[in-house]
């Protein structure tokens, strides 16, 4: 070790030898690790000796500790803190992120800031190779950055003395992908989940087969895979030569009429499979139907015609185990007759070597192995996909027999089942025999029994049935429960929440459709939610307000929209909350009135408006009146906004009157008055009379001005006549009234002679607070009396 000393610091000279460290280059390097925390920079070589300049302060700083490894779903990476790297030049780190399999690292750049001296980059591994996912040329604060897998490096590196940037990743784990599937030529593919665990089925269009593997299933790895590669879609033949034959089918070859090898009726169809030398092939009987009397297939285990034969349709069952081949080949034939019975069958092919058993198959479901090879011994456990129920078969079958390796037992079939209980917290129901077309003249009905505590949801991902098919939703055990929906034809994706914990599905396909044509069915997922018997909230409206029929939006709860003055509603102003607990609909906007309203054609006359479309603010309407006609009121409105409320005409639109002389006032009468009092009124217009109180109208109380020329009032004017004047004569007025004496009623006889004067109507407000007697009269009231009567005269 050389050691040299300067006032500001202390420069080191180290020389390893490898014998030093036990003669390796690990241990030296792991010895010079030990040296870090006083380092500025390390550099690691396998050399047989190694010679590194150190320099540290005689402050002794710690180095800044800036590498690290992050294995959290969820963490922050930052730069180095400034002050502890203020005297180190130049500054390298190094963070590595690992996440679980199945998993990629999503980043988002919180904050950066470096300069033309320092790099920041972000790489991913664990693909095919490295991959550059960004940089700091291309790094923006809000920036986010995704791998493709479990993987990501980011290395910083500054050649600044002093004044190093920052910056701020904060990352977290997300669930990756497979990519998506490409349909074949003359195919499609339907995809349950492109996420590790998720299936693509692959289907061909009609005249076309599946060569390859239908179904692949997306494998948990670094970068997460398709289990098998897209399969091919090749035309469906009258025979064929079909080599080194891994996996594939053999579907029903087309109608005579169409075939190109067809002999008038007959159809006569030979294929040879042949796989690798040393391969045998194992033929599985998907589907077979047709006449048994026109119809024939033979299947032999050679490439000849002349070969015997493994099966015959006109001796033999149709064996559920299948066929297996005695070498690499299997040769068919096929002899058909146009006969009313239409040609339907599927055959599945799969070659297997001497020492192990063919790959099992089970459409709609998936199945586990103890070895993917599938040697003897190896056993497979199947499981319908949901929505389906296992039939036939067995649920797992083993390897055996090494003199000819075979399954013990087939495989069985998943079928989608026409009605049925159902208790699981969660599952799938499907249309019967999914993903081929139901049948007519079904009546399925299905039962869903959740826990007492929970609802269910039901999310209806696929509807498409015939228009003279039902499928109906029932809130409850059975079909006498209340219909939450009845369905019919195509509809798009939606869910519906049941009232209780039960539900009952009834499907009905019509027997009697003359025209029954193939349809898809329908896809239905359930689950057990919370209870929840309300429709979700719904956002405020700007500019308006909502009332709501009830205090929580239950079931058939109404909300009623209105808009603040000078804005009009867009959409309907009343939501209802169904029993699905979905609004009717969505709720309206508020839209600010620009306009005024059309102020209405003048009868008899005309308008003109400008500018001519619209009634905008600042429109001015002017109006006209027809020959023989004048206008009454304004020539000209025009239209004002207003700050607060809808925009305003300037004054009411005019009427065109006829041109008549006007009728004179007739006058006030005495004691009474007019409403609206003008000098004059014109042609058609009326006028009320009135009288004070305490007289009464003598006349008509409406008069019309007819036009004339002259015009004239249709009646004269009334007058106004004292009311009860033949009550004002005089007359001798001889009256009993009774007196309250002592807590006695006593009568009172007395005479009296009044005499009233006109004056006393004038003003009914001074009156006295009984009415005049006028008259002579008896009280003939019934008299009640207690203890003693006593009699006075009284003089008026």
């Amino acid at each position: 070790m050389f050691l040299h000393h300067s006032c500001s610091s202390v420069n080191l000279f180290f020389t390893f030898q490898d014998s030093c460290f036990g003669g390796s280059g690990r241990n030296t390097q792991a010895a010079v690790r030990r040296l870090a925390p006083y380092a500025s920079g390390i550099l690691f070589h396998s050399h047989f000796s190694l010679s590194i300049p150190l320099s540290f302060s005689l402050s002794l700083a710690m180095a800044v500790q800036c590498n690290a490894t992050l294995s959290a779903m969820d963490d922050l990476v930052e730069s180095p803190d400034a002050a502890s790297t203020s005297s180190f030049s130049p500054l390298e780190c190094t963070y590595s992120i690992t996440v679980y399999a199945g998993y990629g690292v999503e980043m988002q750049v919180k904050k950066v800031n470096l300069s033309k001296k320092e790099s920041l980059t972000i790489m991913g591994y664990g693909g095919l190779g490295p991959e550059l996912l960004a940089n700091e040329t291309l790094m923006r604060e809000g920036q986010v950055i995704r791998s493709t897998s479990n993987q990501v490096y980011i290395h910083y590196r500054s050649l600044q003395q002093t004044n190093h940037g920052v910056f701020s990743l904060h990352y977290q784990a997300y669930l990756l992908s497979c990519p998506f599937p490409l349909s074949a030529e003359s195919g499609g593919v339907t995809v349950t989940d492109i996420h590790p665990g998720g299936q693509a089925h692959f289907h061909c269009d009609p005249g076309f087969q599946v060569r390859g593997h239908e179904m692949a299933t997306c494998v948990n790895a670094t970068v997460p895979r398709w289990s098998t590669p897209e399969p091919q879609c090749v035309a469906v033949s009258c025979g064929g030569w079909i080599r080194n034959a891994t996996v594939g089918r053999i579907l029903s070859p087309p109608p005579p009429s169409v075939s190109n090898h067809s002999n008038g009726s007959n159809l006569s169809c030979h294929w040879l499979i042949e796989a690798k030398e040393g391969h045998r092939l194992h033929l599985h009987f998907e589907r077979i139907a047709f006449d048994e009397n026109d119809d024939k297939l033979i299947v032999r285990s050679s490439n000849s015609s002349l070969s015997s034969s493994l099966f015959d349709s006109d001796l033999d069952d149709v064996p559920e185990r299948g066929l297996l081949s005695e070498g690499s080949t299997l040769y068919l034939e096929l002899t058909a007759d146009s006969s009313s019975i239409p040609l339907l069958f599927s055959l599945r092919y799969e070659a297997f070597d001497d020492e192990h058993c063919w790959e099992p198959y089970m459409p709609h479901g998936n199945f586990s192995s103890s070895d993917i090879s599938y040697q003897l011994g190896t056993t497979v456990t199947f499981a319908c996909s949901p929505g389906f129920v296992m039939e036939q078969g067995s649920g797992t079958i083993e390897c055996i027999d090494p003199s000819n390796p075979h399954w013990n037992d087939s495989e069985p079939m998943c079928k989608a089942q026409c009605g049925g209980g159902l208790t699981e917290a969660s599952g799938t129901i499907l249309s019967p025999d999914w993903p081929q077309s139901y049948s007519k003249g079904l009546d399925c009905v299905w039962q869903i029994h959740g826990n007492e505590e929970k609802r269910i949801e039901l999310d209806i991902q696929i509807l498409n049935i015939r228009h003279t098919d039902v499928l109906t939703i029932f809130d409850g055990q059975d079909l006498m429960s209340n219909v939450i929906g009845q369905y019919v034809r195509s509809r798009e994706r939606f869910q519906v929440v049941s009232g209780g914990s039960e539900v009952t599905l009834q499907f009905q396909s019509d027997p009697d459709d003359s025209t029954f044509i193939s349809s898809q069915g329908f896809v239905i997922h359930y689950r057990e939610v919370e209870p929840n018997d309300t429709c979700p909230t719904l956002p405020r409206i700007e500019f308006g307000w909502v009332t709501s029929s009830h205090s929580s939006n239950v079931r058939g709860s109404v909300l009623t929209y209105q808009c603040q003055p000078g804005y009009d509603i867009s959409g309907s102003d009343i939501v209802t909350c169904q029993w699905d607990l979905s609004w009717s609909s969505s709720p309206p906007t508020c839209t600010k009135v620009q306009q005024c309203p059309d102020p209405g054609e003048v009868v008899n006359g005309a308008r003109s408006v400008r500018p001519e479309t619209g009634f905008a603010v600042g429109t001015l309407v002017r109006f006209s009146c027809n020959q023989g006609y004048q206008l009454e009121g304004p020539s000209q409105i025009s239209c004002h906004g207003r700050d607060t409320g809808t925009p305003k005409w300037s004054d009411r639109s005019p009427k065109c009157v006829l041109k008549y002389d006007p009728c004179p006032n007739p006058g006030v009468p005495d004691n009474g008055y007019q409403t609206l009092y003008k000098h004059s009124y014109q042609a058609g217009e009326t006028l009320r009379f009135f009288c004070y109180e305490g007289y009464e109208l003598i006349g008509e109380v409406i008069i019309s001005c007819v036009p004339g020329h002259p015009s004239q009032w249709n009646n004269p004017p009334p007058f106004c006549k004292v009311a009860y004047e033949e009550l004002l004569d005089d007359h001798n007025l001889e009256g009993k009234f009774y007196y309250v004496i002592d807590g006695h009623l006593s009568l009172i006889r007395s005479v009296c002679r009044l005499e009233w004067k006109p004056l006393f109507w004038k003003s009914l407000s001074h009156t006295h607070s009984y009415s005049p007697i006028t008259v002579e009269s008896d009280f003939n009231n019934p008299l009640y009396e207690a203890g003693d009567t006593r009699e006075y005269e009284v003089s008026i």
